[in-house]
């Protein structure tokens, strides 16, 4: 068994279904509107924007992936450009979508032994460390949207 494809694997899972929690980013976000994904509820981030950020590390890692420097700073992960229309807010899924398959595709054609190697930086860990980061933190950020999503339909159905 390659290690690489299974992380693969579990990546586009969280992103596309299958995984062992059974939730995933595409179902949860499936037929929300923009001004849903822009809502806000409280004080909480917006959908969209946990999108965002979620994404930017996936871009980033990407970009180091596919021979790059890392180039991401957490102070930009929350600053998404403005959704103002529908097609705004697909953009953004398409790319989230496209990144999650090429980021999800350089990680199977990575040898095991490549893992435990350096990831850009030694004060970043290795390739193993910050691949599963990525994951655990868009599973983590994963609930949180349905969380917001519950509540958003929620208020509408009360308020309809």
């Amino acid at each position: 068994m390659m290690v690489t494809k299974q992380i693969a694997k579990h990546l586009r899972d969280v992103h596309f279904g299958g995984n062992w929690t059974c939730s995933n980013l595409k179902d949860n976000l499936e037929g929300l509107s923009w001004q849903q994904a822009t809502k806000q509820v409280y004080s909480f981030n917006t959908i969209a924007t946990l999108v965002y950020h979620t994404n930017y590390y996936v871009d980033a890692v990407l970009k180091v992936l596919q021979g790059a420097t890392l180039d991401a700073k957490d102070e930009y992960s929350f600053a998404h450009p403005p959704i103002q229309s529908q097609e705004d807010w697909e953009q953004m899924l398409n790319k989230t979508w496209a990144d999650a398959e090429s980021f999800a595709s350089l990680i199977e054609q990575l040898p095991d032994q490549k893992l435990g190697g350096t990831f850009s930086d030694e004060k970043y860990g290795n390739y193993y460390r910050n691949i599963h980061g990525i994951i655990e933190h868009i599973h983590y950020h994963l609930g949180q949207i349905a969380l917001l999503k519950k509540i958003i339909l929620q208020e509408e159905s009360i308020n309809s």
